[in-house]
């Protein structure tokens, strides 16, 4: 830390404990955020495109994840620089507004903060610097637009959204069935989705997983699945045309709030008070039977008695169902959520045309199946998978590709994958350079250099001669002005997107690139950071 001295040439102290503070300012400052920018993208550089690698994380208490999401990587990493923790924002806001591309953004943020970096070392502030790479985004973002395609999709034309989900899904570990589960994840999407308002409530589709059986075995259920059984074993195990009467309010005697005490003497007394409780169930049950209903399910547990009780009556019953379970039941049976049982009517009851338990493998394992609701808006993804960490992986494509389906059903724009949607602007930035006066044109520059970033990852990833392969294709577009040709990854032959298939929606592409500069702009205009020392 620098001392002030006043004119008797004493120093004196500005900062509150000054010789424990470690302070960095200027152009070292710049280098050591920028080092940290880097090293967190290198890590995630080898995992981008459908050739990347996964990586295992453990956390403090000993659970392993193994995933390829750059989100859930950077979350789970813990880390400790103030600057990496930026990046780990950035790939978090990408998560959150797009649901795809958190490896990407984090990629090209790395990319820009290396030729930021060369571009310090010859003296160029790094204010113009940000403002180069802001006028260089801009036309990106334009470029995208003009080289976006529209593409129409009816309720019985989904071919367009699969495969755009396909291409999400080439990436993950789960890639050997991508086009069962795309078809899976845009058929909930389209179930959900109100196309008039162009608007989809993700929270309707609950995604559940259970160990066991094989990932083809995914499937998708147009009605909610309920991790209980029945309470009682001999309950029948399927119910067609189900009234269901949704509770919040137990099976039991009420309790006194206050502190009681019963005093029973005699045999009559006691007599009396258990039949005075007996009655009190005979009471809860018929009154559901009064309304109609032939299913109950309760947020709260039985009594024995009750159960015992819920059998001779035939009235099936499920205990224990969470609460956010309950509301996805009520949503798809149209029925309502009863807290009290005076309060039961037969409008109340939820509908459902088969409610039925099965069960799994040779464990007791048992799942509860609500389907052919009244109201098909809710929709229960269920996955099956070797372990649980496939499951969770799983969970997380699944994740990424219903956040796909859902951005295209707002916006319809695509552009083509495979890197070439950032060669085409790479193309379009460096021709735009010269268009501009003054020292930003060398930011502008090497912003064309850094979005060369990402199809050089997905060449080096494949395994491809990553410069060779860039030129090549980089010639090809400007050759034939044909902004589809991107990197060949999965080696079918051609560098022709559009015959691959390979898409990305357009809003996703443009977030990454807005986000990725904001970040940098934001890195680049530190110059001075304190810190306490560490001891």
């Amino acid at each position: 830390m620098a001392l002030a001295f006043d004119e008797f040439g004493r120093p004196f102290i500005i900062l509150r404990e000054q010789e424990h503070k470690s302070r960095l300012r200027g152009l070292d400052a710049q280098k050591a955020n920028i080092s940290a920018g880097k090293a967190v993208a290198r890590i995630l550089r080898t995992s981008l495109g459908p050739k990347g690698m996964d990586k295992m994380l453990q956390s403090p208490d000993g659970d392993v994840t193994i995933t390829n999401d750059g989100a859930t990587i950077l979350e789970q990493m813990d880390v400790d620089n103030q600057i990496a923790k930026l990046m780990v924002e950035l790939s978090r806001s990408q998560d959150y507004e797009i649901g795809d591309g958190t490896t990407g953004v984090v990629v090209m943020a790395g990319a820009l903060l290396e030729q930021a970096e060369r571009l310090l070392e010859r003296g160029i502030h790094p204010i113009r610097i940000a403002e180069g790479y802001e006028m260089a985004s801009r036309i990106s973002v334009e470029h995208l637009e003009r080289i976006a395609h529209k593409f129409d999709f009816g309720v019985a034309d989904l071919e367009p959204l699969i495969q755009t989900c396909m291409t999400t899904l080439s990436s993950k570990i789960v890639n050997r069935c991508k086009r069962a589960l795309a078809e899976i994840a845009v058929n909930a999407v389209v179930a959900v989705a109100d196309l008039e308002r162009k608007d989809v409530n993700l929270d309707l589709i609950k995604v559940e997983g259970k160990v066991g059986g094989k990932l083809e075995d995914t499937e998708l259920i147009y009605g909610i699945v309920v991790d209980k059984d029945m309470s009682h074993p001999q309950m029948p195990k399927q119910i067609e045309d189900a009234k269901i009467a949704i509770l919040t309010c137990p099976f039991e005697p009420p309790k006194p709030k206050t502190k009681h005490k019963v005093d029973i003497d005699t045999v009559e007394k006691f007599q009396t008070l258990r039949q005075q409780e007996q009655k009190y169930f005979d009471d809860m049950v018929q009154k559901c039977k009064d309304v109609g209903a032939t299913l109950v399910i309760c947020q709260w547990g039985f009594d024995d008695e009750a159960n015992h009780l819920l059998m001779h009556r035939n009235l099936p019953a499920v205990r224990w169902v969470g609460g956010v379970e309950l509301e996805l039941i009520a949503i798809a049976t149209g029925g309502r959520i009863v807290p009290r049982f005076q309060e039961l009517t037969p409008e109340k009851l939820g509908k459902a045309g088969l409610v039925r338990e099965k069960s799994f493998g040779t464990t007791k394992d048992r799942m509860l199946y609500i389907e052919h609701c009244a109201n098909s808006r809710a929709v229960t993804i269920f996955i099956r998978g070797g372990n649980k960490m496939m499951i969770e992986e799983t969970k997380r494509s699944i994740h990424d590709a219903l956040c796909v389906a859902r951005n295209l059903i707002r916006n319809n724009s695509i552009v083509y994958g495979g890197g070439s949607a950032e060669i085409s602007c790479s193309v379009a930035v460096e021709a735009a350079a010269d268009r501009y006066p003054g020292v930003e044109q060398y930011a502008i520059r090497a912003f064309a250099d850094a979005l060369d970033s990402v199809p050089m990852a997905l060449a080096e990833n494949s395994g491809l001669q990553t410069i060779e392969t860039l030129s090549a294709v980089k010639s090809q577009q400007i050759k034939e002005n044909n902004p589809h040709f991107g990197i060949d990854c999965n080696d079918v032959g051609t560098n022709d997107m559009r015959e691959q298939d390979v898409f990305e929606t357009l809003i996703g592409k443009q977030q990454q690139i807005l986000l990725a500069t904001q970040v940098v702009k934001m890195i680049l205009k530190i110059d001075d950071v304190i810190s306490p020392s560490e001891f």
